[in-house]
């Protein structure tokens, strides 16, 4: 017998027939000995539907009662799939994040998970009772209702697993496992039966949508096993441990062969960020810092940065990259600084996308970044930036070339499935 989390995303959860087909594949693994626990997010569309509402109600909302709004579309559907298996003759109650609880900080709309208090789930599950969690939600240390930020139920499913001991966390998805890139775009995509967790949070974090960034931390940092599964399966199909899903794992779980076999893992392509750049930046020490501390202050993640050669005026440009949500939010900002950093022009564009290969072969094969490049250039594809990791190359290119370039890096590594 395990403890199992599965987590099913807002496409698995889109209407009653889904919810049923959802309590189907719990009910199996509760019939099949195990413990179960599960994570749920909103119906598909409903947190857009909710976020909106806040918007046309207060453009600029209070981020408390924010939370209180968007929190829940989770609410509805963990106690729409609690009464579901009730339906089948199964024990199951649903655990608000107040109810766990699950103790976040105070950063409202964007709130980090600090505890998950056991006891009472564990008492529970241990009784035969199927705990349904409603994902992306917990509560502040004053005990207002606070959410994780958008993909936040992947992050609330793997801190539910480390807290209960869990011998597995599943992520059940629309798609069947993690690919080497994105098979809407690459028909010959292949399936990867292990990635490291390192792996998985390079490629969530450069574009990958299929797990949150934030949960591959966490599963890091926990040592959580994470599986990635379909939810989309026959109700006669086998349980989750025997579908061929994608297992993410520590370095230590991969055999020495497959580590030195695996020399690119994926392509990853992201077209949510954009491009700043500020021009004649004073060339002194702080001016940088002027340009990010407040970014930073604002939880505004900045990824590629380039600071050109300074000029002989002892002036320089500086370039960098935002997520295109914060982007209006980033140039008002700088807007109000101007004064204070010294730049002189202020330049933006969102019609770029961040193109990375990842793989942990990187750490003992060279060229890799030299044959992204070469292979770029001979289609005409101009590189905007650059930026690396022990087991990363990402560059900044134009929108409307994202597929291509995709498509000639997949095929260049030999990533294209044979046949």
């Amino acid at each position: 017998m395990a403890r199992i989390v599965m987590k099913f995303g807002g496409t698995s959860m889109a209407g009653t027939e889904r919810i049923r087909r959802v309590a189907g594949i719990v009910k199996r693994q509760q019939e099949a000995g195990h413990e179960v626990a599960v994570v749920v997010s909103a119906m598909a569309g409903e947190t857009d539907r909710l976020v909106n509402f806040c918007r046309e109600a207060n453009a600029l909302y209070d981020p408390a009662e924010y939370d209180v709004v968007v929190s829940s579309g989770e609410q509805v559907t963990s106690g729409l799939l609690a009464l579901t298996l009730q339906s089948m003759g199964c024990k199951a109650r649903s655990w608000l994040g107040w109810q766990a609880p699950i103790k976040t900080d105070d950063a409202h709309a964007k709130a980090r998970i600090e505890d998950i208090d056991p006891e009472g789930v564990l008492a529970s599950m241990a009784s035969g009772e199927i705990a349904v969690f409603p994902g992306f939600q917990g509560v502040s240390p004053d005990g207002r209702v606070t959410t994780l930020g958008r993909g936040g139920s992947d992050t609330s499913a793997v801190a539910v697993a480390a807290a209960i001991g869990a011998d597995r966390c599943d992520i059940y998805t629309d798609v069947d496992g993690v690919y080497t890139t994105d098979p809407r775009i690459v028909a010959k995509a292949q399936k990867l039966p292990l990635v490291t967790y390192e792996e998985m949070l390079e490629l969530a974090s450069v574009g990958s949508k299929v797990l949150q960034t934030r949960s591959v931390s966490l599963a890091m940092k926990e040592n959580v096993r994470v599986q990635v599964l379909s939810s989309f399966i026959d109700e006669n199909a086998p349980s989750a441990d025997d579908l061929p899903g994608t297992m993410i794992v520590s370095d230590e779980e991969l055999e020495e062969s497959d580590m030195e076999r695996q020399l690119i893992t994926g392509i990853a392509a992201d077209k949510n960020e954009a491009k700043v750049t500020l021009t004649r930046v004073p060339d002194r020490p702080g001016a940088v810092a002027s340009i990010f501390t407040p970014l930073a202050e604002a939880n505004i993640n900045v990824d590629m940065i380039i600071q050109n050669v300074a000029k002989e005026k002892g002036e320089t440009d500086v370039t960098f990259t935002a997520p295109m949500a914060d982007l209006a939010r980033t140039l008002a900002m700088l807007e109000e600084r101007k004064e204070q950093i010294g730049f002189y022009r202020l330049i933006s564009n969102d019609s770029v996308a961040k193109i990375s290969v990842v793989g942990v072969g990187m750490r003992s094969h060279a060229g890799v970044a030299a044959t992204m490049f070469k292979t770029l250039a001979d289609r005409g594809i101009n590189i905007q930036a650059i930026t690396t990791s022990e087991i990363k190359v990402s560059v900044l290119i134009d929108a409307d070339e994202t597929e291509l370039a995709v498509r000639v890096l997949h095929s260049a590594y030999g990533l294209d499935a044979k046949g």
